[in-house]
């Protein structure tokens, strides 16, 4: 059965090796697996991070206002998906990219507009997510969502699984192979932020967690088995 989905790529995907900027061989990957999804008849959606490009915290910390750096890092989703856009051309993928602002060479975000594209299998790319300082990435991410009336979102990472602590850095970190929202808004699990995550819960939007470096994991979530992390 057809389904919709909101793929949230985390930055890492884009920079790969490099601590910043872009690294195309790293681009190309992602569209090679945005192919391989769309031929298991998926609509598909996309948002993606901007910290390779733009390290806001470091600029609130030299007393660059708060709001001025989350618009900024805002803008800068701008840079990784036009690049997406022109590789996933190369890849013979059709992509539209809408933005909230108004920038001349995006097309203006519409939901309808996004679904019918969607329903043509072209790729709809969100930039700038909701255009509001203090609301993240994560929140634009399921507001999205949920316009669009997706079936699920995945948060394609470069971690296995759900852990109750970072297990880049403890030994003794615990997975969770199914949690709900209440327990990972209850422990503060760094899913995604807690206003993303309440919004998630009341309106009942099942999310994957998967490691996007691994062969196959987000065709394997989108069919449903029962691999990384299952949140609802």
């Amino acid at each position: 059965m057809k389904k919709r989905i909101l793929l949230k790529i985390s930055w890492e995907a884009f920079s790969w090796d490099k601590d910043f900027w872009i690294d195309i061989k790293s681009v190309e990957k992602v569209a090679e697996k945005i192919s391989s999804i769309l031929k298991n008849w998926i609509e598909l959606a996309v948002v993606i991070w901007w910290w390779n490009i733009y390290r806001w915290s470091n600029l609130i910390e030299s007393w660059i206002p708060s709001s001025d750096s989350h618009n900024l890092s805002m803008l800068s989703t701008v840079f990784n998906w036009v690049i997406l856009k022109d590789i996933l051309k190369k890849h013979s993928i059709e992509s539209e990219v809408f933005d909230p602002v108004g920038i001349k060479f995006l097309t203006p975000y519409n939901k309808d507009k996004a679904k019918q594209q969607m329903k043509k299998w072209k790729v709809a790319i969100f930039v700038c997510w909701t255009w509001n300082p203090y609301f993240t990435t994560d929140t634009g991410w399921v507001l999205r969502s949920l316009e669009l009336e997706c079936d699920m979102m995945i948060k394609a990472t470069k971690v296995d699984w759900v852990y109750n602590k970072d297990p880049m850095k403890y030994d003794d970190a615990k997975f969770f192979e199914t949690i709900s929202y209440n327990e990972a808004i209850s422990k503060n699990l760094k899913i995604m932020d807690q206003t993303a995550l309440v919004m998630a819960r009341d309106w009942s939007l099942p999310l994957k967690v998967v490691n996007f470096n691994k062969e196959w994991t987000i065709n394997k979530a989108i069919l449903w088995e029962k691999i990384w992390t299952t949140i609802n």
